[in-house]
């Protein structure tokens, strides 16, 4: 994700789940789309309320529709929310950077 929208919610005895559902439904209604990732500081990252009990849950999680990913980068309370677009396939042993010529007939 290269571009996404920064929230504050200093609510902090809501759940996550509310914070990022008031999010969410803020960034489709202001950019006209939904975000499908959002990325938060590992602090906020909890599960049923609690700390999350695995380092895999901590890194990553699956809330309100987001895939929520821990960013030291992010401080506590703040979440950073985007679209996180998949990269097209490259052609096997092609260098990076160098387009395929391939065409497809049809």
């Amino acid at each position: 994700m290269e571009l996404g929208m920064l929230w504050f919610d200093g609510e902090a005895q809501r759940t996550l789940q509310d914070r990022l559902e008031r999010a969410a439904r803020y960034y489709a209604q202001k950019y006209g789309r939904p975000a499908n990732t959002c990325y938060v500081h590992p602090s906020t990252m909890v599960n049923g309320g609690r700390a999350a009990e695995t380092k895999a849950a901590k890194r990553e999680q699956c809330v309100a529709g987001l895939t929520v990913r821990a960013s030291r980068t992010v401080l506590p309370n703040h979440f950073w929310l985007g679209v996180e677009e998949q990269l097209p396939a490259m052609p096997i042993g092609a260098p990076r950077g160098v387009k395929s010529t391939v065409q497809v007939a049809g």
